[in-house]
Formats: C-alpha cells, structure tokens, sequence
C-alpha cells in the first residue's frame, strides 16, 4: 500500500446508508467527512434558481467559474452537512427527491463533474478524509488506501429514505419514492461519464439487513486489518 493515500472511499446508490455510516466512520478515525453528493446538488440547486438549463455548457461555464462552495459539519440536531454557496447557507433545499435526481443529471455533465472533481482533489490532497458519492473510489480517488461500496435492496433505501424525509415533518409518498430511486439507479449506473460502479479494489457491502454502527464496525475492522498510515 506503498502508493496509496490515507483515504477512504465510501461509493453506492442514494439511500444505501452512506452518509451515516461516513460521518459515524470520519469521527471514529478522526478524519474529515467529504459529502460529494452535496457538491452535486449544490450545482443542481444554483442551476434551478438561476433559471440554468443544465443540460447547456455555455450557462454553465459561467455559474461554475463563479460559485464558491463551502461544506460545514452540521448543526447541533441536524444529521446533514451544512452547505455553503456564494455565502447563503442552502442545505436545507437540496435533500428533496427531487433534487436528488436532478443532481444526478447535472453530474452527468463532464463541465461539472470536471470541475468538482478538481475541488474534491483538492480538499482531500492532504489526506485523513472519508469521502462517499458515487465514484469517489472509482475516480475522484483512485489511489484511496480503502475503499468500499454500500448498497441495499431498492425497497429497504426507500424505507430508510422515507423515514428520514419524516424526521423533518416532510409528506412521502412511498412508491413514488421506490421509483426515483430505481430510476436514479439507473441513471447513475447508465450515464457515460463516472458511472456508478464497484472499484475493483473494494469491499462490497450489502446493509439491507444490517444497522449501521454494524456496518461502521465492518469498514473499521477492514482499516484497521490493512492499514496505510496512522490517522491524524
């Protein structure tokens, strides 16, 4: 492991637990947790306010050469990174189904992507940090020291993913949750560019059935078994 970073990836479908189990695992190891599908949305949510056809390089040059992001730990009670762009706190607006497959569109587009992938680099070029998303370990990250792929049963994320929309007082129609879902999946796993996908070199992890502080332990031990360097 020579050549490798003092990274772990954490990459699989929306829904499968990942944000959960990488800020349970950041603060275990005392790394810093890098929530890229906020980066996305993000994108995602200055596009619809600004009338931005996503799908169109020439509107999104501009909105992508000036917008400054900031990720901030979340606030007391909360379970979400705070996100910060151009100044305005905005994470409260991107956690929406909706806007969770308009992300997945707007990721599809290699100006964005290009240029996130350059600031996720950035941020984790010193290393210490867990970073989940859908193609952390695959391309963002490649030379990651850990790396693993969270997934579950379309049914079970529905489930996870109505529960937490209820935690915040939101109405859920379930089954048309269970479509996004599949439909994201699809989408993600379709697109030309970073599709998602298992690094060869991960650990896959199905927690359909598992709680995630089980999950948490699984990835701990894994690092712990094949360690890179110490963390900080």
């Amino acid at each position: 492991m020579r050549d490798h970073k003092p990274i772990v990836t954490i990459d699989g479908p929306s829904g499968g637990g990942k944000s959960t189990v990488s800020r349970a695992l950041a603060a275990r190891l005392g790394f810093t947790y890098l929530d890229t599908g906020a980066m996305y949305r993000a994108v995602a949510y200055q596009c619809l306010e600004a009338g931005i056809d996503p799908l169109d390089p020439a509107q999104l040059q501009p909105l992508l050469a000036a917008i400054r992001m900031e990720l901030l730990p979340p606030a007391a009670g909360e379970e979400d990174v705070r996100v910060i762009v151009d100044g305005r706190e905005v994470g409260r607006y991107l956690r929406t189904p909706e806007m969770g497959m308009l992300a997945s569109r707007v990721s599809a587009q290699p100006l964005v992507r290009g240029t996130l992938t350059v600031l996720q680099q950035q941020i984790g070029a010193a290393g210490h940090i867990v970073a989940e998303g859908r193609d952390t370990g695959t391309v963002v990250f490649p030379a990651a020291a850990w790396k693993f792929y969270l997934d579950a049963s379309p049914e079970v994320r529905a489930q996870r993913r109505a529960s937490q929309l209820r935690r915040k007082g939101e109405e859920v129609d379930e089954q048309l949750l269970l479509a996004q879902i599949i439909q994201r999946d699809r989408d993600d796993r379709e697109r030309a560019l970073a599709p998602l996908t298992v690094a060869p070199d991960a650990m896959f992890i199905d927690s359909t059935g598992l709680p995630a502080e089980q999950v948490v332990g699984l990835m701990y031990d894994r690092i712990l078994a094949h360690p890179c360097c110490k963390a900080k």
